[in-house]
């Protein structure tokens, strides 16, 4: 029996992703000529998100960034916990679950490394569609593991932005420190404040 056969399994309408998993992601970007890496933390049922320890290359500068967003409260805050700072703004955008969106197409079943045995490689599913984001339509690439629904790898193309690319590594499901979606004391002060410039904070326009 060909080893390839075996990792033919296809469960197409199985796309539940974990609800809450801790993880790492790796993200670049065509015109902004960005690379970046950040650590996440994520919670799908109270709709939060916790992006820190950000750190960004960009004519050889890095930098730390520190975002909790808090969907369910209309909250975003940006904190700087070297200079106890916080900056808060209302978040009136939807909130997108990683995942698969129902809609989404199969494009197809593929093996990350090798197929010649099981142990050497990992059955993935690669779903395509579109979202509709405040500022237009945004096409994307996803591909997800066969078996857990974990992310692997997201290719998303919009007006704005051309394409950005991220790739997820060293998920964790669950929470390890529900802390990761408390805003820290300083932040008990913090004042609504508008933004020069209006921008969207979805989870693939933060950085």
């Amino acid at each position: 029996m060909d080893n390839s056969s075996r990792y033919k399994v296809l469960h197409w309408k199985t796309k539940i992703v974990p609800v809450n998993y801790f993880s790492f992601l790796l993200k670049s970007t065509q015109t902004d000529k960005l690379v970046a890496i950040a650590q996440y933390t994520y919670d799908a049922l109270g709709k939060r998100i916790r992006l820190k320890e950000f750190r960004t290359y960009d004519n050889r500068t890095f930098f730390d960034l520190d975002i909790l967003l808090l969907y369910r409260q209309g909250v975003m805050y940006k904190i700087n916990k070297k200079n106890h700072t916080c900056f808060k703004r209302s978040l009136t955008e939807d909130f997108y679950p990683l995942g698969v969106p129902k809609d989404a197409s199969l494009v197809d079943q593929f093996v990350l490394g090798s197929s010649s045995a099981l142990e050497e490689g990992i059955l993935v599913n690669t779903w395509t569609g579109e979202l509709q984001l405040k500022k237009g339509t945004a096409r994307y690439l996803s591909t997800v593991t066969e078996f857990g629904c974990i992310p692997v790898s997201t290719l998303l193309s919009t007006n704005r932005r051309e394409w950005v690319a991220v790739s997820f590594f060293n998920n964790v499901v669950g929470v390890a420190d529900p802390r990761d979606f408390v805003a820290p004391s300083f932040c008990d002060e913090a004042q609504v404040e508008e933004e020069k410039e209006e921008i969207e904070a979805t989870f693939f326009s933060l950085f």
